[in-house]
């Protein structure tokens, strides 16, 4: 099973930007689908943007869509998320996951997760 390593996260004003990033362990990283999570207090881990095993295809939550984009590098093992125009409401614990069979945009789409990053937002 991947190992994944979220960096990252931090504070950052309202109209920010940050770069989140993903490092997995093993060999056959490119054999996996990655995606981004993210939990804020007291709400349930929703879906934030995935990226197929290739990079070829990707997908975005609607509130994510046009300020957030992920990408991977299977050279270097990571997958990284770029968000810009940060939001108060993008405050949340971001986490990493991976699966080799599937791609999806559910929790139960990806068997792999990392530890998360906080990512805070001021206003």
């Amino acid at each position: 099973q991947v190992q994944l390593v979220e960096s990252g996260g931090g504070l950052v004003q309202a109209g920010g930007s940050l770069r989140l990033s993903c490092a997995a362990s093993g060999r056959t990283f490119s054999s996996y689908a990655m995606g981004w999570f993210r939990q804020a207090p007291g709400k349930e881990r929703e879906f934030v943007a995935a990226i197929s095993w290739s990079g070829g295809r990707t997908y975005y939550a609607d509130s994510v869509k046009g300020r957030f984009t992920v990408s991977r590098d299977n050279a270097k093992n990571t997958v990284s998320l770029q968000m810009n125009s940060l939001k108060p409401e993008d405050t949340a614990v971001y986490y990493c996951a991976a699966d080799r069979n599937r791609f999806g945009t559910t929790r139960t789409d990806f068997g792999s997760w990392g530890q998360g990053t906080q990512v805070t937002v001021s206003s």
